[in-house]
């Protein structure tokens, strides 16, 4: 009875604590404000670091509790100026604010901590949100301040805790002869204005089809719908793309036809009906998808027409990072949809990553049980620590996996548009998720007392201490190479995969096993040690040594490879299987077209994954609002991603400028084999900053469309490759005056896009308008066109519809908005 007594005691006391914590982190302010990113009290040898000030206010009434502060800032900190706190990172970008010895928060007071990181900071959606308050024996909280807010006109999320960054000249640039601008109003105004007004649309379909005729002849009215009949192609296996047409009178005829080009078709409209001629089931899907285009253009009734149609690359994939943060059922089965749409075949899901693992497999529950979710659980014995500024909630969206029934729907949906599904699961590096799942997993089974349990699928050598730091700065998250624990723990999630793929009839024909950005590990690995003795390898070749071992195994089991090309450059080609896929991801000034080139020669499949175009986490314009990661572009824009030229890298000088937003030369130094050819491109979404699906489409659409014209179709101002030509910034040889009137073509056709994507629920980016006040009249353009132009001056709270050039007095903000009017782009303002 006593020890209840005192039980119930210490809960009593322990509860008001609990409460002040929860009742602090509810009131306490929190403000994040960039300084400078050309600081000049940068620590010896880093060149370049950026300032900013976290501001915490105490509210009045706080109450007096040991508290620390953790919050993830993705650039190291350098330094830290503060009276009241110090900082130390723990692992990954997760800091932690502690209180100096003796020092204790004092209510109504605001404490300011300055710090100093590495790089710079360009972009306000940098700043990780959901910083927590922690105190010993208590539960964390999130501080409510730095929670995300939703943006009630475009349905953007926002981070209310960070300052607004106006000051150009301190925060776009980080080095003198950095030539980034921001996309102001003006300059909007002035490129859009340069790139022309789009054309009138006469077809609607995109990608744009090599061939298009327009024969004499009455109009068909489809009004009453389409009655099909196939030969040679089954029904079932076009059902998706005829899903989106009316059923009806008018005859639709679909053939197997020999003689095109695989995927290809050709669809004639008129004479009384439509007919489609197929090399295959994709054709015959493609075909439907192009009629369903022109019919959202044109309307029921469809004047004559003569497609002819093949894709230019057998490549024309989407990749989609849920490790980082994840990404649901949902919203992949609408990509899947949308990719069918705009005739991308191939999926690529990344699925385990430091962050997260986010596919079930059933041999070892612990990869989703724990390498799942991430909370404040800082032992990790439940779930992983909250890097990324990740809500620790257990069901907040960012956190999940997909079931193995999810991933069967998610293959069967894609199978049924005729996408290909590549899993991948990065290693050895980037493989913290796993490697802490299963320390969970064996300290489970040694404290049951089964050892030989426990180390069947331990990651980790208890003996290797190798002290390292990946880019992303975890010490802990490279697979040990060296011990057999670690190959049988990656053959049993290739073999459970492999099954899940079978159960859904779609067989695992790719697997990516990532093998990017291997830190410097092993090199104090009893095992790696030994086994080094008996090969001879260095410890620089242990990674090589990995990516062949998995390649062979993979091979064996008749599955082809794929990779990242830095780690794939590592290994001796002739180690390597038949089949290999790389994927290039190397800028095109810092030695991408060489890489592509070289890995081409080697005769593996080589996707143009180039982060200048084809990184869709980059923001889309130099702008402090724009969110998305800018290492490898301060914008990527769907106008460079539709200029790009795959067929010829190095002319991409002429149009692209480095990260510096310098023009300058690319040469061909590797130059590409008779023989060899590029497999075609991919899209990357990596999700470090992408928290919610409808972000996903955001950093998306429309900008996918532009690839998806890339994948399909030769540019018109593309010139032949001829080896070792390089190519200068401006060069004459890309017809400018051609990628002009493409382009103009391009966003008319966008404008229908963007009313079917309104219908399919996709929110896409609607860039702000470009505008600019001269001899005090507004006058203002927009990217693409059915997007109308809205303005509001002088305080006022209504919107007015912009129709042509207005007078105005003083400063006006402008936005634009969906054809469907539901959604509004960020608003800007500009002023006389």
């Amino acid at each position: 009875m006593m020890m209840t007594l005192w039980a119930s005691a210490a809960i009593l006391a322990v509860a008001p604590a609990q409460a002040d914590l929860d009742r602090l982190a509810a009131t306490m302010g929190y403000r994040y404000t960039i300084l400078t990113n050309r600081s000049a009290s940068c620590p010896t040898g880093i060149p370049r670091c950026f300032e900013a000030d976290i501001a915490i206010a105490v509210p009045r009434d706080a109450p007096s509790l040991p508290v620390e502060i953790r919050y993830s800032l993705v650039n190291p900190v350098l330094k830290v100026e503060s009276d009241l706190f110090d900082n130390r990172t723990i692992n990954g970008d997760l800091n932690v604010l502690t209180l100096k010895p003796g020092r204790s928060l004092t209510p109504g007071q605001v404490y300011h901590v300055k710090l100093t990181g590495l790089g710079a900071f360009f972009s306000r959606n940098h700043m990780m949100p959901n910083a927590t308050l922690a105190a010993a024996g208590l539960a964390p909280r999130v501080i409510a301040a730095t929670r995300t807010g939703t943006d009630a006109e475009t349905g953007l999320e926002t981070l209310p805790f960070v300052a607004p960054m106006t000051d150009e000249a301190t925060l776009a640039r980080s080095a003198p002869d950095d030539q980034t601008l921001w996309r102001t109003p003006e300059r909007a105004f002035a490129l859009y204005a340069e790139r022309g007004a789009a054309s009138p649309v006469d077809v609607a379909i995109l990608p744009r089809p090599m061939t298009v005729r327009r024969p004499a002849g009455a109009p068909i009215d489809l009004s009453g719908g389409l009655r099909v009949t196939t030969d040679g192609i089954a029904r079932a296996a076009i059902a998706p793309a005829l899903a989106g047409l009316p059923v009806g009178r008018v005859p639709l005829t679909i053939r197997k036809t020999a003689g095109l080009a695989a995927e290809g078709y050709r669809l004639t409209i008129g004479q009384g009906g439509v007919t489609i001629a197929a090399a295959d089931a994709a054709g015959a899907s493609y075909a439907l998808r192009s009629l369903a285009q022109q019919m959202a253009a044109e309307g029921p009734r469809l004047r004559p027409l003569i497609v002819e149609d093949a894709p230019r690359y057998g490549f024309r994939g989407l990749h989609i990072d849920l490790a980082r943060n994840f990404h649901s059922k949902a919203e992949i089965l609408k990509l899947i949809e949308q990719m069918a749409a705009y005739k991308l075949n191939t999926l690529h899901l990344h699925l385990g990553d430091d962050e997260g693992w986010r596919l079930q497999i059933a041999a070892l529950p612990e990869l989703t049980e724990i390498g799942a979710y991430r909370c404040e659980d800082l032992s990790e014995k439940t779930c992983l620590s909250p890097q990324l500024g990740a809500d620790p909630a257990r069901d907040a969206p960012s956190n999940g996996y997909l079931t193995a029934a999810d991933y069967t729907d998610i293959l069967r949906a894609a199978a049924a548009r005729q996408i290909a599904v590549i899993p991948s699961f990065d290693m050895p590096g980037h493989s913290r998720a796993a490697i802490r799942s299963m320390e969970v997993r064996y300290q489970r089974l040694m404290a049951k007392g089964d050892r030989v349990g426990a180390e069947r699928f331990r990651l980790v050598e208890p003996g290797d201490t190798t002290r390292y730091s990946s880019v992303q700065h975890y010490d802990d998250n490279t697979l040990n190479v060296c011990i057999d624990s670690t190959y049988r723990f990656i053959d049993t999630v290739i073999d459970a995969i492999a099954g899940l793929h079978k159960a859904a009839g779609v067989p695992l024909t790719t697997y990516h096993i990532g093998a990017d950005e291997t830190a410097g590990a092993w090199t104090q690995s009893p095992a790696c040690k030994v086994m080094m003795a008996r090969t001879g390898l260095q410890p620089k070749q242990l990674g090589a040594y990995f990516i062949e071992r998995i390649s062979a195994d993979l091979a064996r089991r008749g599955i082809a490879v794929a990779g990242w090309s830095d780690g794939l450059g590592h290994t001796d080609p002739a180690r390597m299987p038949a089949k290999v896929q790389t994927n290039i991801w190397s800028n095109l000034h810092a030695g991408g077209v060489a890489e592509a080139h070289g890995q081409a020669n080697h005769g593996w499949k080589t996707v143009l994954s180039i982060p200048d175009l084809g990184y869709f986490d980059m923001p889309y314009a130099a702008d402090p609002d724009e969110t998305g990661y800018d290492w490898a572009s301060r914008g990527v824009d769907s106008f460079q991603v539709f200029g790009f030229m795959p067929g010829n890298l190095a002319a991409n000088a002429a149009l692209i400028p480095n990260i510096l937003a310098q023009p300058k030369s690319i040469a061909d130094t590797v130059p590409l084999q008779p023989g060899r050819e590029i497999a075609g491109i991919q899209a990357q979404l990596w999700s470090e900053t992408v928290r919610r699906d409808s972000q996903v489409d955001y950093m998306l659409f429309p900008r996918l469309l532009a690839l998806a014209e890339r994948a399909w179709r030769k540019p018109d101002w593309e010139p032949a490759y001829v080896a070792g030509a390089g190519y200068e910034p401006g060069d004459a040889r890309v017809d400018r005056a051609k990628l002009l009137a493409g382009w103009r073509d391009f966003a008319g056709r966008i404008s229908v896009q963007m009313r079917m994507l309104d219908r399919a629920g996709v929110t896409y980016r609607l860039a702000p308008p470009g505008a600019r006040i001269a001899g005090g009249r507004l006058e203002a353009n927009a990217e693409f066109p059915g997007t109308p132009i809205e303005y509001r001056m002088g305080g006022a709270t209504a919107w007015r519809r912009y129709d042509g050039p207005v007078a105005v007095t003083g400063a006006v903000e402008l936005r634009t908005r969906t054809p469907d009017g539901r959604r509004a782009s960020r608003t800007v303002t500009v002023s006389p």
